[in-house]
């Protein structure tokens, strides 16, 4: 292997060759890691239908080839269509020695863990779901028995013994609670998409926030009022946003917090999956809150299943949450610091002539 080669296979960064026509020409191990996709399976595909940006970038990359000179975007969300985006930094320069070529380099500010995902650990995550599944119908059987039993003793029970049996109810309670979760993960329905008002959404999850699990929270709203109707089902989206706000309170503690809720339009907002199909994503909610943020070392994974920042969390709720606007065909982001942290929804507009009947 020649010297250029060795350092090329060495970057650290997910860098691309991009050909005069806008195909990939050539792709480093850290962009198949970043693309999950393989050299081979990319080469010769347009590079926007490859790399997902919150930020229309073609006219600037058009600009940078024909004036040969680099072009650097920083802050700005990259994905691959296939899993919520990094906040990266993007350089762009012309190839030395080959005309029209360009040297495209994405810097995400959270490397580990998204972009090492192989193929193998996502059936394995889904296997390990489909048998957590099973495994939480069968045991929610024995469980009721259980918790019926100890409520049945502690009819004839001391205060003391009493201490035991209840202990008993609470956790078997508890663990139902969990499999349910892991149930209602595995068997979600497709959703039922038809015009939705998301600030109807919103204020029926704030209501329900202030008068239960975020009762300490102050909650903000913070709407477009032009924003049209999005095209989704509207108790999924509603299960979505009271999941991130229950997530938000939660962070907050007893001593509560502020969340604001946020609503735009960006028409430039377009998502491009993988297999060169495009969708425009205008519709845009915020959900944002001032707690201590996410730990630095689940950013980059906070949307796999069973990953949770708090010590008793199941790690599912960010997990459903990004399946449910998955299907949706949507986007979903997160941007956290302490003090502030962002997760970020993109949805489609509903068409015309729903919108009208």
């Amino acid at each position: 292997m020649s010297m250029d080669r060795q350092i090329w296979a060495s970057l650290p960064i997910p860098s691309f060759v991009i050909a005069p026509d806008n195909r990939i020409d050539a792709v480093n191990p850290a962009a198949e890691g970043f693309l999950n996709a393989s050299a081979k399976h990319v080469t010769g595909t347009p590079i926007w239908d490859m790399v997902a940006v919150d930020d229309p970038l073609e006219e600037a990359f058009a600009r940078a080839r024909e004036t040969s000179t680099p072009l650097f975007v920083n802050d700005i969300d990259v994905g691959s269509g296939q899993r919520p985006p990094l906040k990266s930094s993007l350089q762009i320069a012309p190839l030395s020695g080959r005309p029209g070529y360009m040297l495209m380099m994405i810097s995400p500010r959270e490397l580990a863990g998204r972009m090492t995902q192989s193929h193998s650990v996502k059936s394995a995550a889904k296997s390990a779901i489909g048998m957590a599944e099973m495994l939480a119908h069968e045991i929610k059987n024995p469980l009721a028995g259980i918790t019926g039993a100890a409520q049945l003793l502690s009819m004839n029970l001391s205060a003391e013994e009493l201490e035991l049996t209840d202990l008993i109810v609470a956790e078997s309670r508890r663990i139902v609670k969990l499999l349910e979760q892991v149930e209602q993960f595995g068997n979600l329905t497709e959703p039922v998409r038809k015009p939705v008002n998301l600030h109807d959404v919103l204020d029926r999850a704030r209501r329900s926030a202030l008068l239960g699990f975020g009762a300490q929270m102050k909650i903000i709203e913070d709407y477009d009022p032009s924003l049209p109707p999005a095209l989704g089902d509207k108790d999924q989206l509603l299960q979505v946003v009271l999941n991130l706000l229950k997530n938000a309170s939660e962070a907050a503690g007893e001593g509560g917090g502020t969340i604001r809720l946020h609503t735009y339009f960006e028409h430039s907002f377009r998502l491009r999956r993988a297999d060169g199909t495009g969708q425009s994503l205008p519709l845009q909610i915020e959900v944002i809150d001032d707690g201590p943020g996410l730990p630095e070392h689940i950013k980059s994974v906070i949307f796999d299943p069973f990953v949770s920042g708090r010590e008793n969390g199941t790690g599912l709720g960010l997990a459903l949450v990004s399946k449910i606007i998955s299907e949706h065909d949507g986007w979903i982001s997160v941007d956290s610091t302490p003090g502030r942290t962002v997760f970020r929804i993109s949805l489609s507009r509903a068409p015309a002539q729903q919108e009208e009947s």
